[in-house]
């Protein structure tokens, strides 16, 4: 894992908008995986600036979402369909047909979580995924525990989870309790994985990580095990 700390969040942001940008100079048709919550927004938003330069393009570009809220429509304004309109694909010029969000009104989850995988196999994985990481090691909504699901699956949230994200809502009851997420197999097809740490509050789930360990319990540990990974944190993350 190569690790590269940063003064702040808005250079953090920075270097990973020009890790991504340069993958995408590199491959137009680039397979790009993407995560929500409050981490991305900055790299989001340096993306934005770079394409309005007309410095990269989204033209050809194909991405894949990690999760998203189990059952939501995706009208619904805690939607990570959504969250990924509002933050990057209404401000860029990509092909929202190339955008793929898992369906969080499925009547069967768990034929969307093997519709969504056989897609990841058709695009033969990301070729850069970007992760964040949760304030107990979750990775999507790969939670804590015993066991890990290989493939994109429905799960229930952790109570640490729904708190955690209950911010973004009118009230914690308004969480959904389950979710659609890739699983560390679905991550590990990923050709590349850049990894945006922002805040002394994942400290302690980075920490773990950096240790080298290896436990289901904090599964960001696992990435570990992936040959190309970049950290992105912030000073206050690992210090």
């Amino acid at each position: 894992m190569q690790v590269i700390v940063c003064r702040d969040y808005a250079e953090m942001s920075k270097k990973a908008a020009a890790f991504v940008a340069a993958e995408m100079k590199k491959k137009p048709a680039l397979v790009l995986g993407l995560a929500t919550g409050s981490t991305p927004v900055g790299l989001y938003d340096e993306l934005t600036a770079l394409t309005k330069k007309g410095e990269i393009t989204f033209k050809q570009v194909t991405t894949v979402n990690l999760d998203e809220y189990y059952p939501i429509d995706p009208a619904n304004d805690q939607s990570y369909r959504y969250f990924m309109n509002e933050n990057l694909f209404d401000r860029v010029d990509i092909d929202k047909k190339n955008t793929y969000v898992p369906d969080g009104t499925a009547k069967d989850p768990a034929a969307e979580g093997k519709r969504y995988e056989a897609l990841i196999d058709r695009l033969g994985g990301a070729d850069v995924q970007v992760l964040g990481i949760g304030q107990n090691g979750h990775i999507g909504f790969n939670e804590p525990a015993d066991a890990l699901v290989l493939d994109t699956h429905v799960t229930d949230l952790t109570e640490n989870t729904i708190k955690a994200n209950s911010r973004f809502f009118a009230s914690e009851n308004e969480v959904p309790r389950q979710a659609l997420t890739m699983g560390m197999g679905s991550i590990f097809k990923a050709k590349k994985i850049i990894l945006l740490v922002n805040g002394a509050n994942k400290k302690q789930a980075l920490a773990t990580v950096l240790s080298g360990a290896l436990t289901t319990a904090v599964p960001a540990t696992l990435l570990n095990l992936h040959p190309d990974v970049t950290l992105f944190c912030t000073e206050d993350a690992v210090k």
